[in-house]
């Protein structure tokens, strides 16, 4: 009989023919009979957007079928009539969900499913605010976003979609925009969500909300170090929003800095992150994180910027290719600290 690799014990999870207990358990036993360090095969992030093309064929009929739903209640778009179409609409994508993603388990459907929920929670929280007669958009689009949060919360755990949670930590973050800037808090220009010299409170939500989501997606990767389990995925979309809030929020600032001490502080600032996502194990952290980061660089910062974005090229390159072996080299040379041992196993030798 073949080895039975890590992959086919998440196909036995995704197919409900073991718990995710049972898949940790089962990791965990083997390891201490033959070893982390001898099994090592180049631990990675699990990602998958779809496993088939029949997937890609139900998003689209899903699709299409929530469009036609819009437009036949299309009608009754105010008050008490949004109020009735998005709790229908809510209790119909639940019920498709029961089906493509408790019954089917299929990745891209799951995904589909968590967007068109949030619209249809998004909808109820305007029409929850024309009920009340709250007509100004500042009002609205905070209160929309809030209750969408929650919604999507519970929607995350009942079906365990780990890209709820990336709706969910998006959701949060409107909200919390949108009544801050309800409390008399100016929003002059979108940089300024991510610019710590700016006026106002918005680039420290960012940042705060941020560390909020990197500290719940570490307790996820730290309860899964083997990442057999939707628990990785579950930290793996949190990573995915955290990236950006914090080093956005700190690159950005020093790239509006004058004077090559603010590119270097932007270089060395960059580095710091890539050893912590290296160490963490999370090339999504990285990647996220870095690409916000020179995207909005390029429109606010002169052409000196591009040297900082080729020398982050190379690196990134550089760390795609080496990843587990300078890992390694990393781990084996921090110091030990609280919750080390529950980081993704590495190589010791």
């Amino acid at each position: 009989m073949s080895n039975i690799t890590k992959d086919d014990l998440r196909a036995a999870v995704a197919a409900g023919k073991i718990s995710e207990a049972q898949a940790a358990s089962v990791i965990a036993l083997a390891e201490a009979r033959h070893g982390v360090r001898e099994n090592m095969d180049g631990l990675d992030e699990p990602f998958e957007l779809f496993k088939g093309f029949n997937e890609i064929f139900i998003v689209v009929g899903l699709s299409i079928l929530c469009t036609g739903y819009f437009g036949v209640t299309s009608a009754l778009a105010e008050g008490v009539g949004m109020l009735l179409t998005a709790v229908l609409g809510m209790a119909l994508i639940a019920w498709l969900s029961r089906y493509f993603v408790l019954t089917r388990r299929m990745v891209a459907p799951a995904i589909a499913l968590s967007i068109m929920f949030s619209m249809f929670a998004s909808q109820f929280g305007l029409g929850l605010g024309d009920s009340f007669g709250l007509a100004e958009a500042e009002t609205m689009i905070p209160l929309a976003a809030l209750i969408t949060a929650v919604a999507m919360l519970g929607f995350w755990k009942v079906f365990h979609v780990p890209f709820a949670l990336f709706v969910t930590a998006s959701a949060v973050f409107v909200a919390a925009f949108g009544f801050t800037a309800l409390s008399g808090a100016n929003l002059e220009n979108p940089e300024d969500l991510f610019l710590l010299t700016a006026d106002g409170p918005f680039s420290i939500i960012t940042i705060v909300l941020g560390v909020i989501a990197l500290g719940i997606a570490l307790r996820f990767d730290m309860s899964d170090p083997h990442r057999v389990t939707r628990r990785a995925s579950n930290a793996f979309w949190l990573h995915v929003v955290a990236a950006p809030a914090i080093v956005n929020t700190v690159a950005l600032t020093l790239f509006n800095m004058d004077g090559a001490l603010a590119l270097l502080g932007v270089f060395a600032f960059i580095s710091l992150m890539a050893l912590f996502a290296v160490a963490i194990d999370r090339r999504s952290f990285l990647i996220s994180g870095v690409g916000y980061a020179v995207a909005l660089a390029v429109t606010v910062a002169d052409g000196g910027v591009f040297f900082i974005i080729l020398a982050l090229g190379v690196g990134l390159v550089f760390l795609g290719a080496k990843w587990e072996r300078l890992r390694s080299a990393l781990m084996n040379r921090l110091p030990d600290f609280t919750g080390k041992d529950r980081l993704p196993p590495w190589d010791e030798a």
